[in-house]
């Protein structure tokens, strides 16, 4: 089975009108259930793969003892639960992200929780980590695992805290002992702006303590990274780059949501609460990139989320200083198929610019003669 990509391109088109015409939370759901299907059907999932991925020798690199295709990853929020997790590889991603989960299974805050900004290519959620809990997480994995499947993409688990923890790193340390075997890498979240308390983790302090919890616990050695909140200011950001190479995290993302509201067109959302995510995130991210790039003298891996929409916006976070990428908004406005072609257009940048390999391009429009701190 062939499909041709402007087919592909021309059929997402003609479906996401009828996607945007449900509430959004809906329409996440179903698209969901697609992908989860697609996993399940291994000759259609070839035959999408063969239209959604591009692998090129330039993209590829390893980080952490694992291999990435490309640096094109699917953010945390899209699979709170990991029930597509065999979807993900055939539409191109490099890597996928699974959760936020937390320890106890918890519904979320009350609909309406999802909203779209279309003239702001953006989104504002106040979802609250609902999920079906790190226990049920562990059981669909482990009985995946029982039918053979792995995963040939490296897979992350987001960890968030349980609304009903009164101790963070008890709660923390709880659902890394029951997925630490099933994640090639762990993120600890405390940057979700739905939470009540959760962003207070981020002081350093705090921040210490649950990642040293998780370090004693972390008995195979899996890559830990923390996920930061692009309303930090500056110094804060660059204290938690000295913390990560202190206590020696293996990467940072950023960044999560923002609760800030820059002028926006779809004016009549802009007093939703809740984390905004797409376009208007896009600035904030990339200066938190370069900041942590530059604290950490290019040390450590940063993974850059936040408006990446094309090959352009990618460029921006790769070059200040990102390895990886993680999309969710972009995906939502452009398709799946946005994926190839970022990843082409990645490729062309890298021979305008002169470099064989994207290693060469990662903050290459960074001056780290003066690191900050």
């Amino acid at each position: 089975m062939t499909i041709a990509p402007n087919l592909f391109s021309n059929l997402y088109s003609g479906i996401r009108p009828l996607l945007f015409a449900l509430p959004p939370e809906r329409a996440h759901g179903l698209a969901l259930h697609l992908v989860e299907r697609l996993g399940h059907q291994p000759v259609l999932g070839q035959a999408v793969g063969q239209v959604c991925r591009y692998e090129h020798p330039s993209l590829q690199q390893e980080l952490w003892g694992l291999r990435f295709a490309n640096p094109l990853g699917l953010a945390a929020g899209f699979d709170k639960d990991a029930t597509a997790i065999a979807g993900w590889p055939y539409l191109g991603f490099g890597f996928a992200e699974l959760g936020s989960i937390t320890f106890w299974p918890q519904p979320g805050n009350p609909s309406p929780r999802l909203f779209r900004l279309p003239a702001d290519r953006a989104l504002i959620n106040r979802m609250g980590f609902n999920n079906a809990g790190a226990q049920a997480c562990r059981d669909f994995l482990q009985a995946a695992r029982d039918r053979g499947y792995r995963s040939p993409i490296p897979i992350g688990m987001n960890l968030g805290k349980s609304k009903a923890a009164t101790d963070p790193i008890a709660d923390y340390v709880a659902s890394f002992r029951l997925l630490r075997d099933y994640g090639d890498y762990f993120v600890v979240n405390v940057s979700s702006p739905n939470t009540p308390g959760l962003r207070d983790l981020q002081q350093q302090e705090s921040l210490r303590a649950i990642v040293l919890a998780l370090q004693t616990e972390n008995l195979h050695n899996k890559p830990l990274l923390v996920k930061m909140a692009p309303d930090l200011a500056d110094a804060d950001v660059v204290g938690i780059g000295h913390l990560a190479l202190e206590l020696g995290l293996a990467g940072l993302i950023a960044t999560n949501t923002t609760i800030a509201r820059p002028p926006l067109r779809t004016a009549h959302r802009a007093a939703e609460a809740g984390g905004l995510s797409g376009a208007p995130l896009r600035e904030r991210s990339t200066q938190t990139i370069r900041l942590l790039y530059q604290t950490t003298a290019g040390q450590l891996p940063i993974v850059g989320v936040g408006g990446i929409e094309d090959g352009a916006t990618a460029w921006e976070k790769i070059t200040a200083g990102a390895s990886l990428l993680q999309l969710y908004t972009g995906l939502v406005y452009h398709g799946p198929l946005q994926l190839r072609a970022i990843a082409q257009d990645l490729v062309q940048r890298l021979r305008t610019h002169g470099f064989t390999h994207i290693q060469q391009a990662i903050g290459s429009a960074v001056d780290r003669s003066h690191p900050s701190g």
